[in-house]
């Protein structure tokens, strides 16, 4: 019975490990040479068809490679896009506008590490006093007060605790979180240690998406270089604290950008969406309280320590305080990664930042990733600041801002956007495996001159947004809904009543 026992569990193992390895398309692929079929090098395609056309008929699909401001991209390619801050105060890319700092000493050297040194003569509750006064809110999308979360995680009473980075920059026309982590990675270490410190959490973990794997070694090396010089192990810097890191390596997939599926992915479990509450702050990694931040929202951490969180709360706006990094893609004239205050005009980004466009007129901009509204070209007077956005259906996001030109059609858009929805999808809720399929399908269908009822259309949408697990099927319908508000004519053509 023993024997039998263990080969029972031995064999549950192993289809558990099946399940989970045939969710990811990149598992065991190798991305040499590998071609972007991303939504920011589709809005770039007619800059290089050639390459686009080798990009849709290569293997394995990748969706970002991260360097967007080469659309049509290919894997390998490592020129650096024009790096600038527009703030008053650069927050973020003092050392990424830089050289690349990659050593310890050197990153010290620049005034890293003083923040730490700072934390670990503070209390908690002073440290996430200081993260919430500065109005600091995630940047990963879901724009959640990071010093409210901090403070959960705190509070929960628990033997262990756990810190997730989440690196999975898989939002196509983002790559601000690649060149922080590739250019200073020591930050984000930092950062990590401060935010470990404060919450209770001794381990933590960065989930690198799959594409990024020069990141990997540059973050790999630092890590290693860290635990070395004594700011990570079982006495950080010879205090009581004890905190390490580990860096796990995801397998090609879209959905474990959502913290849940991250989680899951990391347990080594198939990365789907998990159902809340309860939240992950009660019950996250390994059933234990979890704190999940994004590269952005933990860099800025060291310089809000040092500068102090009324100097942060000074930038931007009172509804949107701090700075924001925007990835801007090939479509615009000067494309690359920038850092503005908020309350800048999406006017002025395009124009002041992107110097225009390399070719046609623009006909929307895109923020934040493909699950968000399209934002058409006679509102750019409106502010880059998380009401404002809301309020004409688009989204601050990840910060990727893909320009489309006059030479796409929303029928290629749509068509676009709903197959990277329905190859991303985890398929455990019906509305979003079924029903980004049937409209990418639809879609595709009246790019070769069909039509397809309204009312169908409208009843997917519906059930996208009403019926969706988590923010996959429900920024599709987000993006969707954005079609229907502002570019209802031209939708009307593709659709009939009957």
């Amino acid at each position: 019975m023993p024997v039998q026992r263990f080969i029972l569990a031995y064999m549950d193992h192993i289809l558990a490990r099946l399940a989970s390895d045939s969710f990811y398309h990149l598992s065991h692929a190798s991305l040499t040479g590998s071609r972007c079929q991303g939504l920011a090098c589709f809005a770039a395609r007619q800059l290089d068809p050639a390459s686009w056309k080798q990009a849709c008929q290569s293997s394995p699909t990748v969706f970002c490679l991260g360097q967007c401001y080469l659309g049509p991209a290919r894997q390998g390619e490592d020129a650096l896009p024009h790096i600038a801050s527009h703030a008053r105060t650069s927050v973020l890319l003092g050392n990424v506008a830089n050289a690349a700092v990659l050593d310890l000493a050197e990153y010290c050297k620049t005034g890293g590490g003083q923040a730490l040194h700072q934390v670990l003569r503070m209390d908690s509750a002073a440290v996430i006093q200081q993260i919430s006064a500065s109005g600091l809110r995630g940047r990963g999308g879901a724009a959640f007060p990071t010093g409210l979360k901090w403070q959960l995680l705190a509070e929960q009473k628990a033997d262990c605790k756990y810190l997730v980075a989440n690196a999975d920059e898989g939002d196509p026309g983002s790559f601000s979180d690649r060149l922080l982590m590739e250019r200073d990675p020591y930050r984000l270490i930092e950062a990590m240690l401060i935010a470990g410190i404060t919450v209770g959490a001794k381990q933590a973990y960065i989930y690198l998406r799959r594409e990024y794997e020069q990141t990997a070694v540059i973050l790999q090396a630092a890590i290693t270089q860290a635990r070395a010089a004594g700011w990570l192990g079982p006495h950080v810097l010879c205090s009581a604290h004890a905190f390490d890191i580990s860096l796990v390596i995801g397998k090609g997939s879209y959905l474990c950008g959502e913290e849940t599926a991250m989680l899951n992915a990391i347990e080594d479990k198939r990365p789907e969406a998990r159902l809340r509450p309860p939240q992950i702050t009660e019950l996250g990694l390994y059933s234990k309280p979890t704190l999940v931040n994004n590269v952005e929202t933990l860099c800025a951490i060291p310089w809000i320590i040092t500068h102090g969180a009324a100097a942060y709360a000074a930038l931007g706006t009172p509804e949107s305080p701090g700075t924001k990094l925007l990835s801007l893609n090939a479509v615009f004239r000067r494309p690359g990664l920038y850092e503005v205050e908020f309350g800048i005009s999406l006017g002025d980004i395009v124009d002041k930042l992107g110097l225009g466009l390399k070719q046609g007129q623009l006909k929307g901009l895109m923020i934040g990733g493909p699950l968000a509204g399209v934002i058409p070209a006679q509102l750019l007077d409106t502010p880059l600041a998380y009401q404002s956005l809301q309020q004409i259906g688009g989204a601050v996001g990840h910060g990727g801002v893909i320009a489309f030109d006059d030479s796409c059609s929303i029928a290629e858009l749509v068509a676009q956007v709903f197959r990277f929805g329905a190859f991303e999808s985890c398929g455990k809720c019906t509305p979003c495996h079924h029903g980004a399929a049937e409209i990418a399908r639809h879609f595709d269908d009246i790019l070769q001159g069909g039509h397809w009822n309204a009312d169908r259309w409208q009843a997917l949408v519906s059930a996208l947004a009403d019926a969706s697990l988590c923010g996959h099927g429900r920024g599709l319908a987000e993006f969707a809904q954005s079609i229907q508000r502002h570019y209802h004519a031209e939708l009307q053509t593709c659709l009939t009543s009957v």
